[in-house]
């Protein structure tokens, strides 16, 4: 797996071996990127559920100034450290958070941190007809907190499969789908902030 575009272009990313990481894969994140244009310039970027890092690194390499990636596995986290340094991006340009991601969210709400771009592709849900959605990305849309971490014209990227369908809530408005395969991400923005 490689970054797509930017600085690092085609440096590769590592990602732990087994089940426990779903890498965004490559043309979803050139689709990301592509959709994002200009907004990635400069941007205060938080990743959650970091697996590789690979969209806060992708982010880092278009030209955010600075990206937090929070992961849950410190085995993964170490994964995501060493990408970085092969990537050789300055050391204060990006952070690693090891922990629960709805734990870090209250804690960078509590710091006073703002994102200009809040990236979360999860571990994808089961299949939900006919009952909402028990899924971790179902859980990000619905968290009160998220969206206090965005600037005025912020916007959080969600990723979920084709099969888990997520309820867009009030305190979002949806920007659009971005739909590749069993890959979707929804752009959304917190209600009554910018266009």
């Amino acid at each position: 797996m490689r970054i797509t575009g930017g600085s690092a272009a085609g440096k590769v990313i590592k990602v732990p071996e087994g089940l426990g990481v779903r890498p965004t894969p490559e043309k979803v994140r050139q689709a990301i990127f592509n959709s994002l244009g200009t907004a990635v310039d400069g941007a205060a970027v938080l990743e959650l559920f970091g697996g590789s890092g690979a969209l806060s690194l992708e982010a880092l390499s278009r030209g955010a100034s600075n990206a937090i990636c929070v992961e849950k596995s410190p085995r993964h986290a170490r994964f995501i450290r060493n990408n970085v340094r092969d990537c050789q991006f300055k050391g204060s340009a990006f952070e690693v958070r090891t922990g629960d991601a709805f734990t870090h969210i209250r804690r960078l709400q509590q710091e006073g941190i703002r994102f200009d771009l809040v990236f979360a592709d999860p571990p994808y849900g089961e299949k939900n007809d006919g009952f909402r959605s028990q899924s971790l990305a179902q859980k990000s849309i619905d968290d009160p907190v998220l969206p206090l971490l965005l600037g005025d014209s912020g916007v959080f990227l969600i990723g979920h499969a084709r099969r888990d369908q997520v309820e867009i809530v009030p305190q979002w408005t949806e920007l659009r789908a971005l739909k590749h395969g069993d890959n979707w991400i929804r752009l959304l923005r917190p209600a009554g902030t910018g266009a």
